[in-house]
């Protein structure tokens, strides 16, 4: 079982503390969706989670042994990290940025292992890019060259995936593609977590909801248990309807609530 555990974790930002003593543990098996509004510490947290953001307090552990204590080739192999808004400034075909997510495994591009290769292969169907390997990722779309980055990181075969909004320069179909490719790794026993902003699509696709406010936790549970009208209006300060059709949770954001 890989478990990532944060430990009391706080992290300050110049003079504001960013994170203010965040405790939770992400398991296998089940998808978290982290939500909440702009500032409220979300791609903090996934960074200190990833081994990137070291903590001003606590720590973050993988079944129980330090993130921050491991040597970096074998936190690499064991936590993919994708992060926001990824740039690739040169123009490499597809098949070789992908391929760099075996680096961890002291794989090069050129000189894949047969586990490598198929890894690379299979990350580039399960984002929809077939036929794309010898296209340069300069020449991409946006959304293209988002899915070549999150293929890049799946290709490590890392246990626990860690994204910061993987789907939102993606177009509806492959939202879901994505998502879907998402939630079946974690499935097979990964742990995965995602910063998300689409709230019905978090609902849709999350096992749990960690809903952040202001640094901190304000909630975490099922979509059912998280995503009220209430802490909605709290937490974003819109006016919402949360429905539920077809057994699904569906946010219907009506407006902005007057400032306080």
């Amino acid at each position: 079982m890989t478990r990532l555990e944060a430990h009391a974790l706080s992290v300050d930002l110049g003079n504001r503390r960013v994170l203010d003593r965040v405790g939770l543990s992400l398991v296998p098996g089940r998808l978290t969706a982290i939500v909440g509004p702009n500032g409220a510490g979300k791609t903090t947290l996934l960074r200190a989670l990833a081994g990137l953001q070291p903590p001003g307090e606590g720590d973050v552990t993988l079944d129980g042994v330090s993130v921050s204590r491991m040597p970096a080739t074998a936190c690499a192999r064991s936590i993919a990290y994708l992060p926001q808004g990824g740039g690739v400034a040169w123009p490499l075909p597809v098949l070789s940025v992908v391929a760099l997510g075996r680096l961890p495994h002291g794989e090069r591009p050129e000189a894949l292992s047969g586990r490598g290769r198929e890894a690379v292969e299979t990350a580039i169907r399960s984002v929809g890019l077939e036929g794309f390997e010898g296209r340069p990722v300069t020449a991409l779309s946006g959304g293209e060259r988002a899915r070549v980055l999150l293929a890049r990181a799946l290709a490590t075969q890392a246990p626990v995936l860690l994204a910061d909004e993987p789907v939102a320069a993606l177009d509806p179909r492959h939202q879901l593609i994505v998502l879907d490719r998402l939630k079946a790794l974690a499935r097979d026993g990964a742990t995965v977590a995602v910063i998300m902003h689409d709230l019905t699509l978090a609902a849709r696709f999350a096992d749990d909801i960690l809903f952040m406010q202001q640094g901190r936790i304000a909630a975490f549970g099922s979509p059912e248990e998280v995503l009220t009208e209430e802490r909605l209006a709290s937490g974003f300060g819109i006016a919402a309807r949360v429905l539920r059709e077809a057994g699904r949770v569906v946010v219907v954001a009506e407006g902005p609530l007057p400032r306080a």
